[in-house]
């Protein structure tokens, strides 16, 4: 791994989580639009056992100016460890794309930490924080931010007694999520109380916390948060779900009849109180380079209600964060400039602290 006047952006993608196939495809995706004039391209696959890849073809079809890149493709290549990428000669700056556990949760970002290498995107913390639903929904909540009602379960606490309160407290139909957690993986809708039990037991296949959420009658807005001290935020998109939600096979299925409305077609007001209740939940979380936030609109109800954050978000070109940012005058091989230097300020403004007394 030699010198290179470019940057050297270190790909990280696939992972050892349900979500290993969707990071996939955004990674392609990232590869193929990333300014060549700018950056040279490392692509390293993490595998399903953990190991960690070169993909040796696709580095040389990149260091020959080629985009020719499969529109997905799972890590392959010469094994290597991660101190092959911390000994990389020249300026270095790595893209986690790696959805759920063991890459979104803050443990890549540790990893990278004690690396000393810059980074895109949220920090140990906040990544730790965003992607538990349940430890997420109880700091907003503790800061008054409105949101659905919820109940989280650790798998030692489900039985007949809990479950009857969670539906008692919320009422039925109730939405059941694996805590840690993204793309829809392991989420059910539970229209009784047996599909409840069900709906736990196959939320528990993913993770030891479950997040029980009521269910809204709403519309479904989403906003792109960009920046580090003074993020931005960009207009507001619409979810129009194909399903009975807005389900795995909504979001990644090629004849998906989910629809993106970008921008969603509600009052300003609604939009400029949005954006400031998501760069308040962004900062609440400890959010730093990007994030999506979700919300629901009751507009004859509660108003907006926060639903979830997402730091490392669908990024292919047709995914709704990027879309946002299109939308909003930033466009994909851009964004991708901007998320860099934000890696790059953070990473130096956390390095000038003191080291010792």
């Amino acid at each position: 791994m030699g010198n290179t006047d470019r940057t050297r952006l270190v790909v990280l993608f696939g992972g050892q989580s349900a979500e290993h196939e969707v990071s996939c495809v955004t990674a392609a995706h990232v590869i193929a639009a990333v300014d060549r004039t700018r950056f040279s391209v490392l692509p390293i696959g993490i595998d399903r056992e953990g190991r960690w890849l070169l993909d040796d073809d696709a580095v040389a079809a990149l260091e020959s100016g080629s985009k020719q890149l499969p529109p997905r493709f799972d890590p392959q290549g010469r094994e290597i460890s991660p101190s092959d990428v911390v000994t990389t000669e020249g300026d270095l700056v790595a893209f986690p794309l790696l959805h759920g556990p063991k890459g979104e949760d803050g443990t890549i970002q540790g990893l990278l930490e004690l690396a000393g290498i810059p980074y895109v995107g949220t920090g140990v913390l906040g990544s730790a924080l965003a992607m538990d639903k349940v430890k997420a929904r109880e700091l907003l909540a503790a800061h008054g931010i409105p949101q659905t009602g919820f109940v989280g379960l650790r798998f030692n606490d489900v039985d007949d007694a809990t479950l009857d309160g969670a539906a008692d407290a919320l009422g039925l139909p109730i939405f059941v999520k694996p805590s840690n957690m993204g793309s829809s993986v392991g989420v059910s809708r539970a229209t009784t109380r047996s599909d409840l039990t069900d709906a736990v037991k196959r939320a528990l296949e993913f993770d030891e916390w479950v997040l029980l959420e009521e269910e809204v009658v709403g519309r479904e807005l989403e906003t792109a948060v960009l920046g580090n001290i003074e993020p931005k935020v960009s207009v507001i998109g619409e979810i129009e779900p194909g399903n009975d939600f807005y389900d795995y096979e909504d979001k990644y299925d090629p004849d998906s009849t989910a629809g993106l409305v970008i921008p969603a077609d509600i009052p300003g007001k609604i939009s400029e109180a949005m954006q400031e209740l998501a760069l308040k939940t962004f900062a609440i979380l400890r959010c730093e380079g990007m994030a999506r936030v979700d919300m629901f609109w009751e507009e004859t109800g509660r108003g907006l209600l926060v639903n979830e954050v997402n730091t490392i978000p669908g990024f292919t070109p047709i995914s709704m964060y990027p879309k946002l940012w299109e939308a909003s005058g930033i466009g994909y091989a851009e964004l991708i400039n901007n998320l860099v230097d934000l890696a790059r300020e953070r990473h130096a403004r956390r390095s000038a602290f003191r080291l010792e007394m």
